[in-house]
């Protein structure tokens, strides 16, 4: 096993490089000069080129590169151009707002996606099983933000039973924080339940055509036993491989939430640093999130050549 997890983690020094370069060439290439930027409308030329001559985008490119890997390597992930806060601690700042919706997130979907599937395939073909196959269908359809502001407009400004947008740290009480999280929460975790779901049911129903399970029945055991002790333990392998993959996806779907919903995280971070061209903050921001990314994956390989005796590593 360990030997298994030095590879794996031998394997994502190539993907983080891969990463780095392409973000560093994206950003570098596409039009807009964040000197302009901050030297605002009115500077002159003198001036913005000042301001890239202290920045350090004056330098050819492959010097610059090397010039912040060589940083990176040390820990350093720059300073933001904007704010002149170092990366790391902006990171740091927002973190508690990603990381309380994620969770909340993933609580939400695994309290209703497993039962739902378990459900669905206990009532293969009949009408559950049609309602729950057709809400996973509409949860992959429907956008992130537009279930967002579905949510607001009937939530919190028809029934008033929610603020609108906004967040309210946990130093502040428990129930003020989790009040505040509630929307974001359920509007994030719609595609995840559908998707949980549906791999849920698949994976019980495959389960369910097995001999131990007719084995189990003709030993007068009640469906509840087969479905939960038997066949649930059975298919969680690939249940718990289709969550590690959810829990890494919700990057992308944290981004869009705390948009919608005004949430000071890392998501919202991103938009900002993208619309203001601040090229340290969003290298990385894109760096953390794919060290995540790739930590999350090797989490779940190593959960999966555990508990799984057909793999050998």
């Amino acid at each position: 096993m360990l030997v298994f997890i030095l590879r794996r983690l031998l394997a994502t020094i190539p993907v983080l490089i891969l990463v780095a370069v392409v973000v560093f060439a994206i950003l570098r290439l596409s039009p807009g000069d964040p000197a302009a930027i901050m030297a605002g409308d009115a500077a002159t030329a003198e001036h913005i080129q000042q301001i890239r001559q202290v920045m350090g985008l004056d330098q050819p490119l492959i010097k610059q590169f090397f010039l912040w890997t060589g940083r990176l390597l040390q820990g350093d992930f720059g300073t933001s151009l904007m704010s002149g806060v170092p990366v790391s601690q902006l990171i740091g700042q927002r973190m508690e707002p990603s990381l309380s919706v994620a969770v909340l997130t993933l609580l939400f979907t695994l309290i209703v996606a497993i039962p739902l599937g378990i459900l669905a395939a206990w009532k293969q073909g009949r009408l559950l099983d049609r309602m729950v196959m057709g809400f996973s269908v509409l949860g992959f359809s429907v956008p992130v933000f537009v279930t967002g502001y579905l949510l607001i407009w009937v939530f919190a400004l028809e029934l008033d039973w929610f603020k609108v947008q906004g967040y309210t740290p946990l130093s502040s009480g428990f129930w003020p924080f989790l009040h505040r999280l509630i929307l974001p929460s359920l509007a994030l975790s719609t595609i995840y339940v559908a998707l949980i779901a549906r791999i849920t049911r698949t994976s019980v129903i495959e389960v369910m055509g097995e001999d131990f399970i007719r084995t189990a029945r003709a030993k007068g055991l009640g469906e509840t036993g087969v479905l939960l002790g038997h066949a649930l333990r059975n298919a969680a392998v690939p249940i718990a491989t289709i969550i590690g993959v959810g829990i890494a996806l919700l990057i992308s779907g944290v981004v869009v939430t705390e948009s919608v919903f005004n949430i000071p995280g890392l998501g919202r971070l991103v938009v900002e640093a993208v619309l203001a061209r601040d090229y340290p903050v969003i290298q990385g921001l894109t760096l953390f999130f794919a060290f995540v990314y790739v930590f999350i994956n090797l989490i779940v390989d190593c959960a999966y050549t555990l508990f799984d005796p057909r793999i050998r590593y």
